[in-house]
């Protein structure tokens, strides 16, 4: 794996969160948050809007820094103080955006900032390594050399994906994989999440979709406020999650309220 240090197996513990805070001023967007990721496992991180989902992603990322508690990757506290020390240590980040040039073709994409060789660009070797890697995910792209605007959403996510795997990581954050996608597309996301757990990654999935959270996770983490509310495993009810996610009684959740709130998509 990217860290170079050793190589997990299934089951092994990749992270640890411990206490963790953040507070922006006056306001707390964390508070005391107790997480674990293992290898070959998919953990959905949920909660409503505000509940800390963005602030938690991004300080595994690298761009904030906790205000307390800490953090443990594979074994070792460490301090994730840049995207750049992240994504060296092993933790790659999909971002919802995406940040794909939409002018070069899949190969470009790929290895953008990270191209093969340092003193010219081998495109064979990167074409190679890029069909290798597509082909293992299963992953539905008419050719390497198709520009990202002739892509699909669906595929476009792919191939942000396939790019976060190329260092190698042990872990990979999706932030709102499938929140744009019609229901083949997102359903071809779901089965590439599957294969990329399955290769031994721990998977960090954000997402307002509890469809999509019971169809791959293995388990569910729900934030409510900035602090833990709660962790289930995919055989939850829908009503057990809605009601963690809002605070409300799980009697009191009926199945039209929690319609109502999968229907609110981007409001979680």
């Amino acid at each position: 794996m990217a860290t170079g240090a050793q190589i997990p197996e299934k089951g092994d513990v990749l992270l640890r969160l411990q206490g963790i805070g953040k507070q922006f001023g006056a306001v707390t967007a964390l508070d005391d948050i107790e997480m674990e990721v293992r290898a070959g496992e998919v953990v959905a991180l949920v909660g409503d809007n505000g509940a800390g989902k963005s602030t938690l992603v991004k300080v595994l990322a690298g761009v904030h820094q906790p205000s307390s508690g800490v953090i443990e990757y594979l074994g070792n506290q460490v301090t994730l103080d840049t995207p750049g020390k992240a994504l060296e240590m092993g933790i790659a980040t999909v971002f919802q955006d995406l940040a794909l040039c939409e002018n070069l073709d899949v190969v470009a994409n790929l290895f953008l900032g990270h191209e093969i060789s340092p003193w010219r660009m081998d495109e064979v070797q990167m074409e190679v390594r890029a069909w290798t890697l597509l082909q293992e995910l299963a992953a539905r792209i008419p050719s390497v050399r198709e520009p990202i605007a002739s892509l699909s959403g669906g595929q476009r996510q792919t191939v942000a994906i396939a790019r976060s795997l190329l260092l190698d990581p042990n872990i990979i954050m999706l932030d709102e994989p499938t929140a744009a996608l019609g229901v083949a597309q997102t359903a071809e996301v779901l089965n590439l999440i599957e294969r990329v757990r399955d290769r031994g990654h721990g998977v960090i999935l954000i997402s307002h979709n509890m469809e999509d959270v019971r169809a791959v996770a293995d388990r569910i983490v729900v934030l409510r406020l900035g602090r833990n509310n709660g962790v289930f495993t995919a055989d939850a009810t829908h009503e057990e999650l809605v009601a963690a996610i809002t605070g409300a009684s799980e009697n009191s959740v009926s199945r039209r309220a929690a319609r109502k709130l999968e229907a609110m998509g981007d409001q979680l």
